[in-house]
């Protein structure tokens, strides 16, 4: 397999590939935003008690397993992927997260089964979790290890589409189900709904995904026999250094992209005062916008380099996270939908070159294992607590732009991370 065979892949393929990798990270982040927005009418199915906050910090902590098992998928579909190849493994993920998604709609509530309900609901986001630590980063070397060396970012640019997708169209039909069922209704079966969705967009990523070829880097790999027979001890051996860097460069992406898509909707309505529908609004359309701006963001990076939007990425949002927060607490409804876009553009800045580096930084032996890794390990400690530390920062030093401060000091971090990976806009997966 030559070099310039791994780059010249007909268009028409590419879109495949776009969709097949776009759709099983569709349903992943649907359903992470969807447990979210219905937190408040879980939290009835599964803990009820006298006491509704107490209800909540449970549905709130079943959540948060699910972040803690991502590290180990990653890890286990990681070795899986460097050493049976993407397509397969990325095949096993869709079909063991949309398997239990389902489920949770599934499940019965503890009206029904007591105590079960919620150690079921548990294991279930256990295995969501699992199956979500293999799935981005495997989704990304797959589009990456088609994509032509010139036009990477753009194509990768598609997978954080789908994500912020999936949060708008999550954000779409909780607003919808909320607004036109009754509160019995919506607890009845309402809520279920969202979930039992991804069932058929699952098997449509599963078809899509077998259908399509392993990608030209790793059947080379195969034809050279060449493939990892350990590829998690050859990825901490040789690899140790570059996972820390591009780590701390993630860190800022998962920081970025929690505050902006989950954290923000309920800052507006906590420092800014609006409603919760309002507040709903200005996420939605954020992340509408987030979504179109995607490709600019990777078209960007493919003309000026991985380094250079490392530094744009970092600088501005140092620059606007100030702002946009202050904008934000204002309570006014124009002036929120712009400090929340100003944010979105860093963090999608951010988003867009992640999605390029976890592939070019790592060879093609080891490339899924070490780049799972990197990804779920600095979306765990930085994106899964997000808003935990945002909220203790504002209830600790009485400031509503405390998280600000924070995300400024991430930025500092990831800026010293990227700059310390060399550029790796033009080089060939095949040959990295």
């Amino acid at each position: 397999m030559t070099r310039a065979s791994t780059e010249q892949v007909p268009p028409q393929t590419l879109r495949k590939v776009i969709v097949a990798a776009g759709i099983g990270n569709f349903v992943e982040w649907f359903d992470f935003a969807v447990y979210g927005f219905l937190a408040t009418t879980i939290a009835q199915q599964f803990f009820p008690s006298g006491d509704a906050s107490a209800a909540l910090l449970k549905t709130f902590a079943v959540f948060a397993v699910a972040f803690a098992f991502r590290p180990l998928g990653g890890i286990f579909f990681g070795m899986l992927g460097d050493r049976i190849g993407r397509k397969r493994t990325l095949a096993m993920t869709i079909l063991l997260m949309a398997g239990a998604t389902t489920l949770i709609g599934l499940l019965p509530t503890y009206a029904a089964i007591g105590v079960t309900a919620p150690i079921l609901l548990s294991l279930i986001r256990c295995a969501q979790g699992f199956s979500a630590g293999g799935e981005y980063a495997g989704a990304c070397a797959y589009l990456m290890e088609h994509a032509p060396s010139d036009k990477r970012a753009w194509y990768g640019s598609f997978i954080p589409v789908s994500t912020f997708a999936a949060f708008a169209s999550a954000a779409v039909v909780a607003y919808a189900l909320e607004a036109s069922l009754s509160a019995e209704a919506m607890g009845s079966w309402g809520w279920r709904l969202p979930f039992l969705i991804a069932a058929p967009l699952g098997l449509v990523g599963l078809y899509l995904r077998w259908r399509l070829d392993e990608t030209p880097a790793f059947q080379a790999v195969e034809q050279e026999h060449a493939v990892a027979h350990s590829p998690l001890k050859e990825t901490l051996r040789n690899h140790g250094a570059a996972i820390c860097c591009l780590g701390a460069f993630v860190s800022l992406t998962a920081l970025s992209f929690y505050m902006f898509t989950t954290y923000f909707a309920t800052y507006l309505q906590v420092a800014g005062g609006l409603s919760r529908a309002t507040a709903l609004l200005v996420s939605l359309i954020a992340l509408i916008f987030a979504a179109a701006i995607c490709p600019l963001a990777g078209w960007y990076s493919d003309r000026v380099g991985r380094r250079v939007t490392v530094m744009t990425a970092c600088g501005l949002l140092m620059g606007v996270v100030y702002p946009s927060f202050l904008m934000a607490s204002s309570g006014s409804f124009a002036a929120s939908i712009i400090g929340v876009m100003l944010l979105a553009v860093g963090a999608v800045l951010c988003g867009v070159v992640t999605a390029a580096l976890l592939s070019e930084t790592f060879p093609t032996r080891t490339r899924y294992t070490a780049s799972a890794i990197t990804y779920n390990m600095a979306y765990t400690i930085f994106g899964g607590t997000a808003p935990l530390v945002a909220t203790w920062l504002i209830s600790t030093t009485g400031s509503n732009l405390s998280p600000a401060f924070y995300l400024i000091a991430v930025a500092l971090l990831a800026l010293a991370g990227g700059l310390a990976l060399p550029e790796t806009s033009r080089i060939s997966l095949h040959d990295a």
